[in-house]
């Protein structure tokens, strides 16, 4: 009897024993639950983002080839969508034509601004030239003027003293003529007096043709000088107008300009042309998949009309939406891990790039306006941008838009 106490004592103590080991276990397996759900903030709400290319046509056309097809995967550059280039080719020959009328009006224009420098010079100079010379011309003139008027009251002053001798001469020869009729004088001496009338009258004579040489040089230096004016007066008008030389050499400058500003329209025309063609041909502008792929052969497509979408899959993140409870103790550079839904729940090494400025609901159309009508504080979430680490996706499996799980340690 006191043998089976003691079994059954012993089994007891067994049992208690157990149950106490199980006990402590769940206790330590709780407690490090407990510790490490303090230690990472988790979410369901993100998915895969990614860089999602639009490609549009740059210029109208018609579509003559189409190069790629829905999810084929293209590097950088390679032809997407060819459009017909012909149009484009007559608009570049063109422009190059344009170009080239503009280069040689240009050329024309600044070799016009040298010589009408040189116009410019010689004709002040020369003008002004002349208009000394007319100047002095007149001058003279003027003073051949003096001289032939002087000549000629000269010559009036003669002209009557010698009227005024031959007068008196005649009036001798009258005297004498009654006296030699007499026998009172000689005849001698009546012969005498008839000779030096006679000088006189000629001396006289000769002196009024004097007076008419006079003033016959008078008027001629008369009309010269009146010529000479003439000749001043149109010196000085070429000199006006050869001072204006200056606003006509600008004038030609300012041609010489515009040429110069035609020729760089132009250029600029002649780009365009180029560009245009070339966007004729549209590349991809980096490695992706093709998506979404909305033109074919044959359609007449408008500038900024979409074509199709490149999604890039060398470079994506996760986007993940944390309640604003969850984000007191997470930093970027924080580490993280991320199961990916779409392959069985696989698991990637990330980490915390950055935190949002502002929660979702910020950016949403209709964005929340909590200062009117009832208010109901609802927990907010706020965008975290999670990067994977690099080289865990070399078969580029993960695509934006994939739904997963990821787990910040903010301890």
């Amino acid at each position: 009897m006191a043998e089976d106490e003691k079994v059954a004592e012993s089994s007891r103590s067994g049992r208690l024993r157990i149950i106490a080991i199980v006990l402590i276990a769940i206790i330590i397996v709780v407690g490090i639950f407990w510790w490490r759900s303090r230690g990472h903030e988790s979410t369901d709400d993100a998915q895969i983002d990614g860089h999602i290319t639009q490609i549009s046509a740059r210029v109208p056309g018609t579509v003559v080839t189409v190069k790629v097809d829905n999810n084929q995967f293209v590097t950088a550059g390679a032809v997407l969508v060819q459009l017909d280039q012909r149009d484009y080719q007559v608009a570049l020959e063109r422009a190059k034509a344009e170009l080239g009328d503009a280069q040689a009006t240009a050329i024309a224009a600044r070799t016009g601004v040298p010589i009408a420098q040189v116009e410019t010079r010689s004709g002040v100079s020369t003008a002004s030239g002349g208009v000394q010379e007319a100047e002095a011309a007149v001058s003279g003139a003027e003073q051949q003027i003096e001289a032939a008027r002087a000549n000629l009251v000269a010559a009036q002053a003669r002209q009557r003293e010698r009227e005024a001798t031959a007068a008196k001469a005649g009036k001798d020869v009258e005297r004498l003529k009654t006296l030699v009729q007499k026998d009172e004088v000689a005849q001698q001496q009546f012969d005498a007096a008839v000779a030096t009338s006679d000088a006189a009258r000629a001396a006289a004579d000769a002196a009024k043709s004097d007076v008419a040489a006079a003033q016959a040089a008078v008027a001629s230096a008369e009309h010269r000088a009146q010529q000479a004016r003439g000749a001043a007066a149109q010196a000085h008008a070429s000199l006006a107008s050869a001072q204006t030389a200056p606003q006509q050499l600008q004038v030609t400058q300012a041609r010489a300009s515009a040429a110069e500003a035609r020729v760089q329209q132009a250029q600029a025309a002649l780009k365009q042309a180029e560009l245009n063609l070339q966007y004729t041909t549209v590349k991809a502008p980096s490695n992706g998949v093709v998506s979404r792929k909305t033109v074919e052969v044959g359609q007449v497509v408008q500038a900024g009309q979409p074509l199709l979408a490149l999604v890039a899959l060398e470079d994506v993140w996760v986007t993940a939406n944390f309640k604003e409870t969850q984000l007191k103790w997470m930093r970027p550079g924080q580490r993280a891990t991320v199961d990916v839904d779409g392959l069985g729940g696989r698991e990637f090494n990330a980490h915390v790039d950055s935190i949002a400025a502002a929660t979702g609901a910020k950016f949403s159309l209709l964005p929340p306006e909590n200062a009117t009508g009832n208010y109901v504080k609802v927990v907010q979430r706020v965008p975290v941008k999670i990067v994977f680490e690099p080289g865990q996706d070399p078969n580029h499996l993960l695509r934006p838009g994939m739904s997963v799980t990821p787990t910040v340690y903010v301890r």
